[in-house]
């Protein structure tokens, strides 16, 4: 359900690399990167901190949580937003174990407003790790997942 959009030289719209859910994020039908139609359990976890120690735990706690329900039957969605959304950004501490848990169907929201303030702030958007998915609104994201079932934890 996600869209790959780049944008041409002199467009309107900012060129990102990324899977995107700018354009049909729809709050009451949430769209997945990964679609995974045998998991019962469901959850989102939320990173809003730029610390590479509370990176590594909320990746733990998502490998852990598809060690004890097995990786078909769970799907975990991690949102970054504010200063968490480093986590993301190519060339973070994490960027290996992310590829890893992207193969294994963890997907990785990052947050369109602050990747916005970053541009405000630098000059220019961040370049993501290729497994991110740029969703309007980190919190909205949240939102949306919990009023659709998802357990919700936030390291």
């Amino acid at each position: 359900m996600c869209v790959m959009f780049v944008c041409a030289v002199g467009a309107s719209k900012p060129a990102y690399a990324n899977d995107s859910m700018l354009d049909n994020f729809d709050y009451a039908h949430p769209a997945f990167k990964n679609s995974m139609p045998f998991a019962t359990v469901h959850l989102v976890i939320q990173v809003s901190q730029d610390d590479p120690a509370l990176w590594n735990l909320a990746l733990n706690n998502a490998q852990n949580v598809q060690d004890y329900f097995g990786a078909q039957k769970v799907q975990v969605v991690v949102v970054a937003y504010g200063p968490g959304l480093k986590m993301l950004i190519a060339g973070s501490p994490v960027a290996e174990r992310l590829v890893t848990l992207d193969q294994e169907g963890v997907e990785f929201d990052a947050c369109h407003v602050t990747m916005l303030g970053i541009e405000r702030a630098t000059g220019h958007l961040p370049v993501l790790v290729p497994s991110a998915v740029i969703v309007p609104g980190g919190i909205v994201r949240i939102m949306q997942l919990e009023s659709h079932g998802f357990e919700y934890i936030k390291p």
